[in-house]
């Protein structure tokens, strides 16, 4: 496999995410994807990455997460064994959950949603939300804009253990 490296998404291990930039991966496409009104005046091209390369962040003992950040988004697969829990929280960004594998009891605004594999949850900006999972369970997240608090090496709500806040 051919990469280099680009900027690490995960600065607490300081272990650079792997862009992948050569073939067989990318490779010249004369004529594609170009606008010319638009490509004439950006002057960067996407990147792409393969999650299974990136390091994998022990957060707590059940919950491990790989992440990637844009300027405007932040991507990142949770991996939770069954009993791993998201404290009670809230935060500045809008959060889209989708469960692949497992199951979590998502509880916000006294609700309870029930998410297994092939469900989303759209969280809005500051609104309290808590995780259990209750089996072992693949989470996919995107928010936005970009986890600034975790490019700054601040915790995730996943490494916290305080007992449920009624």
């Amino acid at each position: 496999m051919t990469a280099t490296t680009a900027r690490s998404a995960d600065p607490l291990h300081d272990t650079p995410a792997l862009a992948l930039t050569n073939p067989p991966f990318v490779v010249d496409a004369p004529g594609r994807g170009i606008i010319p009104t638009v490509s004439a005046h950006i002057a960067t091209l996407p990147m792409l990455y393969d999650l299974a390369h990136q390091s994998l962040e022990q957060i707590s003992p059940l919950v491990q997460r790989q992440f990637l950040a844009g300027s405007q988004t932040t991507f990142v697969k949770w991996i939770v064994k069954k009993g791993g829990v998201f404290a009670l929280h809230h935060h500045i960004y809008e959060q889209i959950t989708w469960i692949t594998e497992g199951r979590c009891e998502v509880y916000s605004q006294g609700k309870m949603f029930v998410m297994t594999a092939g469900t989303v949850l759209i969280i809005p900006p500051n609104v309290p939300h808590e995780f259990v999972c209750t089996e072992d369970t693949i989470d996919i997240d995107f928010f936005a804009p970009a986890r600034q608090d975790w490019l700054e090496g601040r915790a995730s709500a996943a490494a916290t253990t305080s007992p449920h806040i009624p």
